[in-house]
């Protein structure tokens, strides 16, 4: 009985630390959890995926390819360790989401020794598609985002370490960067695109025996970019902008180019993920639509000049309308002067 009395007693003391302490607790823990919650969900007419069937041999693919690339059963291989090489691929669907996750799976290797290598690769969201050009195997004055994985340093070639100092900063390549553009600003390959950068981190990618991963966010007009590519399935920030604005309906693609020195640049995987988060009111009332590509507290000159063009033909236009304004104005005082002296000269008589 004493034995009983005692498991009874220890049974209540645990079921009320557990009603009072640990339930609690728990709860706190779930409810902090979800407030910060983000819903993903796979967005397949946006993703390229094993086996890649049919891609740009079907008229039903929703990828189309440009240039040297070759579809395998294992990757997408965008160029190969030859020079002179350019390759794409492009989403053949625009994307209207508002906040979205593009997570790519990638490999960079080659024969090359060290620092004789190049070029890199790029990925786009951008108005355009499959157009070739100088920047990484695409157009060079595009208008949207290039994310940049660029493997060789053009502007100094320190063939010892691969990097270049810049003010006091120095630089190590392979080097990730990001670019938003509205079409009138360049990407200047011969400075590493440089003048144009948000932001931008070392990335050591090439001759890996692992995974490499990299993942371009962009909610809530906060743009955001991450690697993984040390092998221990742990995410580390590159770049985090926020204020960057986007419009909807333009296209996800991946492009490559090789030079005098080349690498084989594959595409594993691109996986889009449409993010669902909560907006306040006051966020809602403030995310607007937007046409033009642009980032808060960054002059774009396509836009500064768009804008003096208007605000030139907005100042013709109030000149204008306030001369005619004060041409009737005359009139009228003309009118009405007539009309007084009319009825002085009534009254006089």
């Amino acid at each position: 009985m004493a034995a009983l009395g005692k498991r009874s007693i220890w049974s209540w003391c645990r079921s009320r630390f557990l009603r009072i302490a640990v339930v609690p607790l728990l709860t706190v823990l779930v409810c902090a959890v979800s407030a910060d919650q983000t819903e993903e969900y796979l967005k397949r007419e946006h993703s390229l995926t094993k086996p890649y069937q049919g891609v740009g041999s079907s008229s039903s693919s929703l990828w189309d390819l440009m240039g040297s690339v070759l579809v395998t059963p294992q990757y997408v291989r965008l160029t190969p360790d030859q020079q002179s090489k350019q390759g794409a691929v492009w989403n053949r669907m625009p994307c209207y989401l508002r906040d979205w996750e593009l997570q790519v799976h990638f490999k960079v290797h080659g024969q090359g020794k060290k620092n004789l290598n190049g070029d890199g690769f790029a990925l786009w969201f951008t108005k355009d598609r499959m157009q070739e050009g100088s920047v990484f195997g695409s157009k060079h004055n595009f208008v949207g985002l290039g994310v940049f994985v660029d493997t060789y340093p053009n502007e100094e070639k320190q063939h010892e370490k691969k990097r270049y100092s810049a003010g006091n900063e120095q630089r190590i390549f392979p080097y990730v960067s990001a670019m938003v553009s509205n079409g009138s600003l360049t990407y200047d390959h011969s400075r590493d695109g440089r003048p144009t950068e948000l932001g931008g981190c070392t990335a050591m990618v090439r001759n890996l025996n692992h995974d490499t991963f990299l993942v371009i966010r962009y909610v809530k007009r906060r743009l955001t970019v991450m690697i993984d590519i040390d092998g221990k399935q742990e995410w580390r920030d590159c770049l985090d902008v926020p204020g960057v604005r986007l419009p909807r309906g333009y296209y996800f693609g991946a492009s490559a180019a090789t030079g005098d020195l080349s690498d084989n640049h594959d595409i594993i995987s691109l996986k889009l993920y449409q993010i669902t988060v909560e907006r306040t009111p006051t966020e809602e009332k403030a995310d607007k639509e937007v046409f033009i590509p642009s980032v808060d507290n960054m002059k774009l000159p396509g836009v500064e000049d768009a804008a003096e063009s208007m605000s030139g033909f907005a100042l013709f236009l109030i000149i204008f309308f306030s001369l005619l304004g004060l041409v009737f104005a005359g009139v009228i005082l003309l009118i009405v002067y007539n009309k007084w002296q009319e009825r002085s000269r009534k009254h006089f008589y």
